[in-house]
């Protein structure tokens, strides 16, 4: 909104929320407050909020989040939503009270005079398309539950180094569900003794273990079992909670299968599909994420710098005198950020320039992690190019471009990065 329509803003408003209540505020263009309410998170309290406020209308609202239900019926209530960064919410309220003073109803005050005086130049919220939404809270909770599958395999390990190291020494990929099968099938080192070669020859062979190189000293292992091994306390305890975690890792790889089938086919849906699983290294996983992540509200994103700003490849420049140094980002959308970390991992081994542009940098003696975000800040120049163009990766295009404008991978000027 232009800087005349903002000043013809009679009112402005911020809501600060929380879990069963919320808080209003209302003030008018001089700054005076008008409204402050409080009100339960029910279906009653909003009712009640959107009768007070009408009187109001149009109003400005402010709110420390971009997301949720809050959020949501703010919209639907026709408001125009301004999301702040709680950093900057901070630092308004700090502002406004320096004595350290906080309470809810300052807080709402604080940040509705903060758009007033500010909001000018603030971003109002656009609400994203419901498939783009509800595809970005599916992935992020296929995320979530990865997590928590990360934190019942590192249990599991933490109870077969205490009763059970054998297992430990014969297996080291227990992200595999064959590995929480064998626990189910053998789970002490008794029983694995006693079940014999035969039983051993079988079970490797019906979870696709058997190799030639590592079958022999497995099954060597397998026969040395008990020789070292917990106490019986320790053994009938952990025993009893390595299959309680194989059990429910196993329910949970169960879920995690269908929530990768759903996301694929929300993923497939959307126009702009074709665009992000054209980009080498994405694959299934990574090219739903960057699609929820970054969305399809091209007006966005104007430049391509926005872009890397917001998944953090792009350095912070700090300036002081003759110092001047690159930092990382930190305020960024860690969740993307991730996900073009992994992108440009996964890029080196489907795209010749890219592992070469990655191997530039490393023998400029810059870390792993630094190549990469290099490499994604290239990346993410060519991707907000096809976004807004709406034209899939061509890599041939791209090597061709490269050559036109007299640059090959292992001359490019590389990208600056912390």
């Amino acid at each position: 909104m232009n800087s005349i329509a903002w000043k013809e803003r009679n009112y402005f408003g911020a809501l600060d929320w929380a879990c069963d209540h919320h808080d209003v505020a209302v003030i008018d263009a001089k700054g005076a407050v008008v409204c402050e309410l409080r009100f339960e998170h029910t279906a009653a309290g909003w009712q009640t909020l959107r009768d007070k406020l009408r009187a109001y209308e149009p109003l400005a609202v402010a709110v420390e989040t971009n997301q949720g239900l809050a959020v949501e019926q703010l919209l639907a209530a026709g408001y125009t939503v301004y999301p702040v960064n709680p950093k900057s919410a901070q630092r308004y309220r700090e502002r406004k009270a320096p004595s350290g003073v906080k309470d809810d109803q300052r807080d709402a005050w604080s940040l509705a005079d903060a758009l007033r005086v500010d909001g000018h130049g603030w971003k109002p919220l656009v609400p994203d398309d419901p498939l783009v939404a509800e595809l970005r809270l599916l992935t992020r909770d296929e995320i979530a539950l990865i997590e928590q599958r990360t934190a019942l395999i590192n249990q599991l390990q933490a109870a077969l180094r205490a009763y059970y190291p054998a297992a430990m020494e014969a297996f080291d990929d227990w992200t595999s569900p064959a590995m929480w099968a064998f626990i189910e099938a053998f789970p002490t080192p008794e029983l694995l003794v006693k079940a014999g070669r035969r039983k051993w020859e079988k079970f490797l062979h019906v979870h696709r273990l058997w190799r030639q190189s590592t079958a022999e000293k497995r099954l060597a292992i397998f026969a040395q079992a008990n020789a070292l091994q917990g106490g019986a306390a320790m053994v009938a305890a952990k025993s009893f909670l390595a299959l309680a975690l194989a059990q429910v890792l196993h329910t949970l790889e169960a879920q995690l299968s269908a929530y990768r089938e759903r996301i694929e086919a929300r993923f497939r849906q959307h126009p702009d599909h074709h665009l992000f699983g054209s980009l080498p290294g994405t694959g299934p996983k990574l090219a739903p994420r960057l699609l929820a992540e970054i969305g399809d509200q091209r007006a966005r994103f104007d430049q391509a710098e926005g872009m890397q700003a917001f998944a953090g490849t792009a350095p912070v420049t700090f300036q002081s005198g003759q110092i001047e140094k690159h930092l990382v980002r930190r305020a960024c959308n860690p969740l993307l950020r991730a996900a073009v970390h992994l992108w440009a991992d996964h890029s080196r081994h489907k795209c010749a320039w890219a592992d070469a542009y990655y191997r530039a940098h490393r023998e400029k003696g810059q870390s792993h992690a630094c190549a990469l975000r290099c490499l994604g800040q290239r990346w993410l120049k060519i991707l907000w190019k096809i976004w807004q163009t709406r034209t899939p990766y061509d890599e041939a295009l791209h090597m061709c471009n490269q050559q036109k404008h007299g640059s090959w991978v292992l001359a490019l000027q590389p990208e600056r990065t912390a």
